[in-house]
């Protein structure tokens, strides 16, 4: 077999997707495994030995562009692909594999996918979860029923470069000498994820009392959140606190997660991330459900709140109160971290 996998697009989703590539492995031991998805995921893909090569998607997303997807089709028609596995949901990331002429391509019914797939899944609200639906792909539509379920799925695992996270540490003077305790306080999707920093803050500063050290991370779009998290602790605390945000790479922010004994985070890439290098996780739940995208981990600790409004699943909260992340107080996350 020579498999060509459509991946997703977000952080998340394409560690999630890492329980699917080890069922096909685990199930077509000489298969290779290939994945077409945008380039900032390839410092991920590398991370998960089940790959064997990786390709950047050029067209944007939410780009049509029938020219360029029929070339790039005829394009990896040349590898001679027996099967795809087609993950987003969209007629467009279906395109491909149908112009490379892949006689097995597989995916879940989307938009207008008929015929662009010809082992079509017909619902995928027969499974609850997210990382199910990537790992029933593997099995027939007949097996998947019978054979998937959340407590079978493989968990992710990514792979850590310990010369890497050694150098990095060194060129950002991070020291472990004390444990560390990482915070995720960002989150892509929008506010409605996104638990206060001041609560951040008053947790950063606990653990900091406790002897702890923290790292605060996220790109440079949470530089603003995390500046605001640092500077609300005392002249005393600060200089255990270290803001990486904007000052690495995605493939450091994997390596340095990975020396953090807990990491506290919303529903975002970071909490897959570090579930999938080995952290004990407390996340956050606002606007959305751990029901659907938990952390894949056996070390984890979700928290949220049960008002009536939740989970609505909205960027931005539709009442403009946000109560289901501002009535999950600090204090819940610290009893969580010392219980752990």
């Amino acid at each position: 077999m020579k498999i060509l996998i459509i991946g997703p697009s977000w952080v998340g989703d394409m560690v999630m997707s890492q329980s699917l590539y080890i069922k096909l492995k685990r199930r077509y031991p000489e298969a290779s495994i290939d994945v077409l998805a945008p380039q900032w995921c390839k410092p991920i893909l590398e991370r998960m030995p089940q790959i064997d090569n990786t390709f950047e998607m050029p067209i944007g997303h939410g780009a049509l562009d029938l020219k360029g997807r029929w070339k790039l089709g005829r394009q990896l028609a040349t590898n001679r692909y027996t099967h795809a596995y087609i993950l987003p949901n969209s007629a467009k990331s279906a395109l491909i594999p149908f112009f490379a002429r892949i006689p097995h391509r597989i995916g879940w019914k989307g938009e207008m996918r008929y015929g662009l797939l010809n082992d079509l899944r017909p619902d995928k609200h027969v499974f609850q979860y997210m990382v199910e639906r990537y790992v029933a792909l593997a099995s027939s539509k007949v097996a998947m029923l019978k054979d998937v379920s959340l407590n079978t799925c493989p968990i992710p695992s990514l792979q850590v470069d310990f010369e890497l996270q050694s150098s990095v540490r060194q060129s950002l003077s991070l020291l472990q000498t004390n444990e560390v305790v990482g915070l995720c306080p960002g989150a892509e999707f929008g506010p409605a994820k996104r638990w206060p920093d001041h609560y951040y803050a008053q947790v950063a500063a606990h653990c900091i009392d406790q002897g702890k050290q923290v790292w605060l991370f996220g790109s440079q779009k949470d530089r603003e959140v995390t500046d605001k998290i640092y500077q609300a602790l005392n002249e005393q605390q600060k200089p255990f606190c270290h803001n990486l945000s904007g000052r690495t790479s995605l493939v450091e922010a994997v390596d340095l997660l990975a020396c953090c004994d807990t990491v506290i985070c919303n529903d975002s890439g970071l909490m897959h991330i570090a579930a999938a290098v080995g952290c004990k996780i407390i996340a956050v739940y606002g606007s959305t459900s751990p029901k659907y995208t938990p952390p894949l981990s056996n070390n984890v600790t979700i928290l949220n709140t049960d008002i009536e409004c939740r989970p609505c699943f909205k960027r931005e909260c539709p009442y403009g109160h946000l109560k289901c992340l501002k009535q999950l107080t600090p204090d819940r996350v610290i009893d969580s971290i010392t219980t752990k």
